[in-house]
């Protein structure tokens, strides 16, 4: 990048944490693409591009890489498809990892994922706004750092960024940005400019609670499915669990194996289907028979088996969806349901299913057939959204929801070095698939830019 990159006007400040006129501390040239999120989408794109040779700068709002798995996933969590599908490029899981691996496994791998290849994000960097400057051409990400006890959260130092980073102008002020601050934790804006800013927060950034009403009434405990850890707490305690997908399924069997009372919310239609079909994986046997047959035959084979093996849901008041399966997930987005045990307890009646919530009340919550019933707690097991519209700023290639209008599979690449992963529907195996692209585009583009540097082709 030739020359110095001038900083932002006087005028520019931004406002991350309610504070006003927060001037921005320092800019940094960034000589390598900016990856915002060190989940595994991030890594995945990180890892690809160092082995086409190209440093990359990953900002992670969190302590550590994968905060959903570590810190916002319940204890029983356990991958829904086989690890050969849910592995991140070039590193597959080890072999005595189990078929489907545990909650541990998972981030247990993506820290040996992270050491193998190197990958250094900073952490406790929080990105509030980025936006393309055309002047430059280049990106502007404005992160605020949170340096705990006067050191900043990041697994490497600046100086050992020297490859990707360099400063370009500093601030004459050398005070702590955010003086409302506690002692321990001090705060510090940072600009970073680079021609590439890959969006890696993914679809399951914030969690979605409804705004119930009879919330403020209601007398037990309320928490999101992001929150919850084990099912010890709830034992003899009857609990309304809001969300029929696979997390509410799994939150139900977690319940029941504790010794609760879980009644399930159903408020939509639902697939539910083995998790295995004949011995094998049920998504690697629509994977198989996608390459020889039509989508909904495929569909129509699946629901066929299913209705065999676990026969009608609908009696049980989980009525199917008019679309197959996959053909849903195509669409919409929507997951069908892995049953790994709760449908069993749901027949015997130990997971009881209830009608879509109308209200909370201060005792329980009623019900859009104007039933009411008492509970102990609720659990939201209502999923996730993007959170992308808070903070990249003026980009028509970013929906309202927070993902790319650009239909899959061509959503990973926006304009102006603008590129997007894991908003595919498709979960890991989507993701990886668009890391491998983007890191290619952005490998051959950097190529052009720094021809003195090597280049290796995956």
């Amino acid at each position: 990048m030739s020359g110095r990159i001038p900083p932002p006007p006087p005028t520019v400040t931004v406002d991350p944490l309610g504070t006003p006129n927060i001037p921005i501390r320092r800019v940094a040239e960034a000589r390598s693409p900016i990856i915002v999120g060190a989940g595994p989408s991030g890594l995945a794109v990180a890892a690809s591009l160092h082995r086409l040779s190209v440093p990359s700068i990953i900002l992670e709002r969190s302590d550590g890489i994968a905060d959903l798995w570590r810190h916002r996933a319940y204890g029983r969590l356990f991958l829904h498809l086989p690890k050969a599908f849910c592995q991140l490029p070039h590193l597959a899981f080890p072999a005595h990892f189990p078929t489907y691996p545990s909650k541990a496994d998972f981030v247990q791998y993506l820290h040996s994922y992270a050491h193998h290849f190197s990958l250094h994000p900073i952490f406790g960097c929080t990105v509030v706004a980025a936006h393309f400057d055309p002047a430059v051409s280049l990106w502007r990400v404005t992160t605020v750092w949170h340096h705990l006890s006067g050191r900043p959260v990041q697994s490497n130092s600046p100086s050992q960024m020297s490859e990707s980073l360099s400063e370009s102008s500093r601030s004459t002020s050398e005070e702590s940005v955010g003086s409302s601050a506690e002692p321990e934790e001090l705060l510090e804006v940072v600009e970073y400019v680079s021609p590439w800013l890959v969006v890696a927060t993914g679809e399951n950034a914030e969690p979605v609670v409804p705004k119930l009403k009879g919330r403020e009434e209601f007398k037990g405990s309320m928490l999101h499915s992001s929150e919850y850890k084990s099912g010890k707490e709830y034992k003899g305690k009857r609990v309304l669990v809001v969300g029929c997908g696979n997390s509410g399924m799994d939150l139900c069997l977690d319940l029941c194996e504790h010794g609760a009372m879980p009644f399930m919310s159903v408020r939509s239609a639902v697939h539910v289907l083995p998790r295995e079909m004949f011995g094998t994986s049920t998504f690697g046997l629509a994977m198989k028979l996608l390459k020889w047959l039509p989508l909904r035959m495929v569909d129509r084979f699946l629901l066929t088996v299913a209705r065999m093996v676990i026969g009608n849901t609908e009696k049980y008041g989980l009525k199917r969806p008019e679309l197959g399966p996959l053909e849903l997930k195509n669409i919409t987005g929507k997951t069908p349901v892995l049953d790994v045990g709760a449908l069993t307890l749901i027949r015997n009646g130990r997971i009881q299913i209830v009608l879509e919530v109308e209200s909370l009340t201060s005792n329980g919550a009623k019900f859009v057939d104007g039933r009411e019933m008492g509970y102990d707690s609720v659990v939201f097991a209502t999923g996730y959204r993007s959170n992308v519209t808070t903070w990249l700023q003026d980009s028509d290639f970013i929906s309202e929801g927070g993902k790319p209008k650009t239909p899959f599979p061509h959503g990973w690449k926006g304009k102006n070095g603008l590129y997007c992963v894991g908003f595919t529907g498709r979960g890991l195996p989507g993701a990886s698939a668009d890391a491998i692209k983007i890191a290619l585009d952005i490998a051959e583009s950097w190529k052009k830019k720094y021809p003195e540097r090597k280049n290796f082709v995956l």
